[in-house]
């Protein structure tokens, strides 16, 4: 490519006076600049675009290092990435009714959405859980609940995902739990925790304890799993949600991989070696609209994780070195107007999101903007995963973009901004630093603001919000549950509290206040608690009083 470099970069000059210039004098271009959300899209690239690039050191071949092309040899020729669409609500009851609509359409993994109340550490009989119960997941009080959500449902069987990060630990123990109540060991069952609160503290919101603490919660659930749950992923770092607050792709990947760096250095400090606990490191990350931008996301994302793991970790095994995401197409990209168009946003999103080479897709669905989706909802987005793997031929050839110009100029290009971003959080002293000092949120910010001040100058279209607008009324709210299911819920917790043994409870819980005190691994404690029917609320309140709430700093 080197020798094409001169020859070639003259003839563009040559071509843009004799012929490029006559033509904007004539027909200007539409806008003086284009971009992704991270860097420039130039008109055209060429060969001299990716001078320099070694294709061995810096592409290789899929299922070998540093994995551009995809994780394994055959990609989606073997077996197809896993389909699961977010979903919970209501009761316990409810939700494993949806499940199992869901998998009888043909769905292959779960994912489930909790409300806020579990998302928090309350329980649905908290004052701060009123009008909260069910709304926007299912309600998860004790044990006797994550029973009834997965009954009929073989743990050893299906892969589970819970979006759960401060009391994840918490909820994985239930979940662990059940198996054995099934009669499989921990060991077999598959699926993944969120576990990811540093995000939460940029982005989301669901937060309890200091950073500090919850990153010492997350890496004993890390460091367990590890040895006692092989198969499950204990962490599942996300970019979804710093990349759903505003920040741009580069800075959805680097702060992702700070959280990360974050969680590993604690766990190693807890006495894990790199080996035992990367390979089980999985990711979520966001699916937005520009198509090109999105592919050359996923190639980077895989190459920077291997050397970073490799170089920088000096992890030896090949597993280790593999990047593995769950991606969910971008909800804040979903419009209330011309709900419709979401349809066409999310199949875009999705297709780029196979076409970057990801292990496990859900796609928000199209009524998102209004309510919580709709079974119809739920359905069209799960078709929309089966016509993209069937019906197009992009699940037929690996990384089928790759050799592309601008594809690996873009990942290339990202790969450099990320890494730029993640030397200033190392700067910083690390992610838990760049978050207490708000540089991380400031940062997102920044970023969402251009992104809407380009909205408002029509600088960006989006569709049907700023242009192309109908004067239609707009749809009804199309569903929500019901609000009576936070006294159902209320009325089934007192009855687990009256049933079980109160002095095995409040000695379950001495032995968590104890080990939160100093510095013992916290998992055994949890799920002793957690068998006795102690509530999510009663555990997450001894480590409240222990380690504290988090408040956050002002940013400006």
């Amino acid at each position: 490519m080197t020798t094409l470099d001169d020859p070639i970069r003259g003839a563009q000059a040559e071509w843009e006076e004799r012929v490029l210039a006559k033509v904007l004098q004539r027909f200007p271009e539409r806008r003086a600049e284009f971009r992704t959300s991270s860097a420039e899209a130039r008109r055209f690239y060429t060969p001299a675009d990716t001078a320099g690039k070694d294709y061995l050191r810096d592409v290789g071949f899929p299922g070998e290092y540093p994995f551009t092309r995809g994780v394994q040899p055959t990609m989606y020729r073997g077996r197809l990435w896993t389909m699961r669409q977010y979903a919970g609500f209501g009761t316990a009851q409810e939700s494993n009714q949806r499940f199992r609509q869901l998998l009888a359409d043909g769905q292959t993994g779960l994912s489930a959405a909790f409300d806020l109340p579990t998302q928090i550490g309350y329980d649905s009989d908290h004052r701060m859980a009123r009008g909260e119960v069910g709304q926007v997941g299912v309600a998860i009080d004790t044990l006797a609940d994550m029973e009834t959500l997965f009954e009929g449902i073989p743990l050893h069987k299906i892969s589970t995902s819970m979006t759960i990060n401060a009391p994840a630990a918490i909820l994985v123990a239930m979940y662990m739990v059940v198996a054995e109540k099934q009669g499989h060991p921990v060991s077999v069952i598959t699926g993944t925790a969120q576990n990811d609160v540093l995000k939460e503290y940029v982005a989301r919101g669901t937060y309890i304890f200091p950073p500090r603490p919850s990153v010492r919660l997350a890496a004993d659930l890390i460091t367990y799993c590890a040895r006692e749950a092989p198969r499950f992923n204990s962490i599942s770092v996300s970019g979804y949600h710093i990349r759903d607050a505003g920040s741009t792709a580069a800075q959805e990947i680097a702060f992702a991989f700070a959280n990360a760096i974050a969680y590993l250095g604690e766990c190693e400090r807890r006495g894990a070696q790199i080996d035992e606990i990367a390979p089980r490191v999985s990711w979520i990350f966001n699916t937005h609209n520009y198509f090109f931008e999105e592919v050359a996301k996923y190639r980077a994302l895989r190459r920077m994780w291997a050397r970073l793991m490799r170089e920088q970790f000096g992890a030896k095994q090949t597993d280790s070195w593999m990047f593995r995401t769950h991606t969910q197409t971008g909800g804040s990209t979903l419009t209330a107007q011309q709900p419709l168009n979401n349809i066409v946003r999310a199949a875009i999103q999705a297709l780029a999101a196979v076409t970057g080479g990801v292990q496990s897709l859900a796609l928000s669905c199209y009524d998102e903007a209004l309510s919580l989706p709709t079974e119809a909802a739920q359905r069209m987005a799960l078709r929309t995963q089966q016509i993209i793997a069937h019906e197009t031929g992009a699940a037929d050839t690996i990384d089928p973009l790759g050799g592309s110009w601008y594809v690996e100029w873009l990942t290339d290009r990202l790969e450099q901004e990320a890494r730029a971003i993640m030397d200033r959080v190392e700067d910083i002293g690390g992610a838990v630093a760049a978050i207490e000092s708000g540089y991380m949120q400031s940062e997102i910010q920044e970023a969402a603001v251009t992104h809407q001040r380009e909205v408002e100058t029509k600088q960006r279209i989006i569709v049907g919000v700023n242009d192309y607008i109908d004067d239609e009324a707009q749809p009804p709210i199309l569903f929500r549950p019901n609000l009576a299911v936070g006294e159902q819920q209320v009325r089934e917790l007192a009855a687990v509290k009256a049933r079980r043994d109160a002095r095995a409870v409040d000695a379950a819980l001495a032995r968590l206040r104890a080990a939160a005190r100093g510095d013992d691994p916290l998992m055994p404690p949890i799920l002793d608690a957690v068998r006795t029917y102690a509530t999510l609320g009663e555990m997450c309140g001894v480590l409240r009083e222990e380690w504290g709430e988090y408040r956050p700093p002002t940013v400006v």
